[in-house]
């Protein structure tokens, strides 16, 4: 393979990133709105959060990137297409996410609640400095696992030919010839971004349940070490 043709490869990659990574960020503040608004005492309030994560959890994203990038043109509204891929996408995983910010939060013992309110704190505080902290450790995970569903999701927008990792190989493909050695090459891309983010999540897991007292679970190879010490 040409320098040029693995230079496509590594600008799709960089798409890919910038794709998952805003519409990460994006997705996780649009997840952390919609779960406190399910909350609210407002019912109009937690109406408008059931109508978005009931409605864009039952829209294909592809749907709504098609909306984005064809619809919305013909009635006046332009937007660069990465900024329309990232914001399908977000969204759609803020959607999701919005429904384990809402159970994470239900899951704090009320004890919790009742001593916060007994120390004459605010709903305020004691949401940002006993609630929160401890939804956001059982938050972690699901958000990890949203996260790389987001990862995979992204090579839909190669269908509106946003140049992202997939668009790129197809290009590859068609300049080479050479499928399978191009999709392998897709294929060791995204499990390479996507052990990366999990190690990340991984870490902020970790981070997480320190932040709170608790001890994080040990990783894989913490526990496959004792387990030789335990049957030593």
């Amino acid at each position: 393979m040409s320098a040029g043709l693995l230079r496509h490869l590594l600008d799709g990659l960089l798409v890919t990133l910038q794709l998952t990574i805003f519409g990460g960020a994006l997705g996780l503040v649009f997840a952390v709105v919609a779960g406190l608004a399910r909350l609210s005492r407002s019912r109009p309030v937690r109406a408008l959060a059931f109508v978005y994560t009931e409605g864009f959890r039952g829209l294909p994203a592809l749907v709504v990137l098609f909306w984005f990038v064809f619809a919305l043109p013909r009635l006046g509204f332009q937007m660069l297409p990465l900024f329309a891929g990232v914001l399908a996408l977000a969204l759609n995983i803020g959607a999701y996410g919005a429904e384990v910010v809402r159970g994470a939060i239900r899951a704090v013992p009320n004890s919790q609640l009742e001593a916060a309110t007994a120390l004459n704190f605010t709903r305020w505080q004691r949401m940002r400095l006993v609630v929160f902290p401890q939804a956001l450790v059982a938050m972690v995970p699901p958000f990890g696992n949203l996260l790389i569903e987001l990862l995979k999701a992204t090579a839909l927008v190669s269908i509106v030919y946003i140049p992202d990792l997939t668009f790129q190989g197809q290009l590859v493909r068609a300049a080479t010839g050479n499928t399978a050695m191009t999709f392998f090459g897709l294929l060791l891309g995204y499990a390479v971004i996507a052990l990366a983010f999990t190690g990340f999540m991984r870490w902020v897991e970790r981070r997480a349940a320190t932040s709170v007292g608790r001890q994080p679970e040990p990783g894989l190879v913490t526990r496959m070490i004792r387990r030789r010490e335990v049957a030593a």
